[in-house]
């Protein structure tokens, strides 16, 4: 059994308590509704979102009923912030099964990720602890302001680090953030503790970022994007961020105006871009990077002195070594 899969069995009686309280929350009156949206969760995903917040509460004294709804509320939201972001992206597949879009339709779409959103908004009321209702409306704001932060830069061609992580900081971390600070509400903490899981949170999701951009540099059936899709986008990431940081490259300028050229990228381009990052250390860069935030991560997790925080590094691992 991995060690993911260790997780999820000590989770098993909150993650069940979980699906029931999600199912129950975005059930409604509306025959529509109730089959597109029963049909979405038939393939919940990884559930990672949930289980950091539990895991935060267990390592802060257990996980109380307001620990697993304010997990209910993320984990809607997020999935809310995906529905949509496949309308946004015109996608008709997600990780192997087809979007509400693609079956439906965008109007259908857009109006099952808003239902998402109330009903997140609304969980989140029933803590009854305006740390959680405000960080539940906080998330939203950062998640709508990381996407826009990404158009910007694909527009404006702002290729450098900082640009970068300002924006997987709001659009990815700003969720694992949210997540950990709201476990540790549930059970009372609110002192340096808070501040320290939340710097881990902040760096287990820009690597769970990184290694999501890394996949747009292999070729892979399993992964469930096409190779070069952030690129086609606009989006330059990491490794080729990094590789476009060697000056001593002959290419490197020739890339540069590839890239700052206003024209959809050919297939030819993305061939280039791509064997560009390899040939200039781009991806070697993105893994080391994960290695150093690991490490960090590692000696923040230390500070607890608790058995618990195990869990903590294995997915942590999980989320580097995965290959979807």
């Amino acid at each position: 059994m991995s060690a993911i899969e260790d997780i999820r069995q000590s989770l098993k009686s909150e993650l069940e308590r979980l699906d029931t309280l999600i199912s129950r929350t975005l059930d409604s009156s509306n025959t529509l509704m109730n089959q597109v949206i029963g049909n979405y969760l038939e393939h919940k995903g990884k559930q990672l979102r949930p289980m950091l917040v539990m895991l935060t509460a267990r390592l802060f004294g257990g996980v109380n009923d307001d620990a697993l709804t304010a997990a209910a509320s993320v984990e809607i939201l997020h999935n809310a912030s995906l529905i949509h972001d496949d309308v946004v992206d015109d996608s008709g597949r997600r990780h192997g099964h087809a979007t509400i879009n693609a079956v439906w339709d965008n109007h259908v779409a857009v109006l099952v990720g808003d239902f998402f959103v109330s009903n997140a908004l609304k969980l989140a009321t029933e803590t009854e602890d305006l740390r959680v209702i405000r960080a539940i409306a906080d998330l939203g704001k950062l998640l709508s302001l990381g996407e826009m932060d990404q158009i910007y830069n694909a527009r404006y061609h702002e290729l450098n680090e900082e640009a970068y992580f300002n924006v997987i900081s709001h659009k990815t971390a700003s969720l694992f953030v949210t997540c950990v600070s709201m476990g540790a509400y549930c059970s009372g903490v609110d002192d340096w503790r808070l501040d320290a899981i939340r710097e881990f949170a902040e760096l287990f999701g820009r690597c769970f970022q990184i290694k999501d951009d890394i996949f747009d540099y292999f070729d892979s059936q399993v992964i469930g994007k096409p190779t070069g899709n952030d690129l086609r986008e606009g989006k330059v990431t990491l490794p080729l961020l990094h590789a476009l940081s060697n000056g001593a490259s002959p290419e490197r300028d020739e890339m540069l105006s590839l890239l700052r050229e206003d024209r959809v990228l050919s297939d030819s381009d993305i061939r280039r871009l791509i064997a560009f990052t390899h040939e200039n250390g781009g991806v070697e860069y993105a893994y080391a990077t994960m290695e150093r935030m690991r490490a960090e991560a590692v000696a923040i997790l230390d500070k607890f002195n608790s058995p618990l925080t195990s869990q903590f590094i294995s997915l942590l691992d999980f989320v580097i070594a995965r290959e979807k």
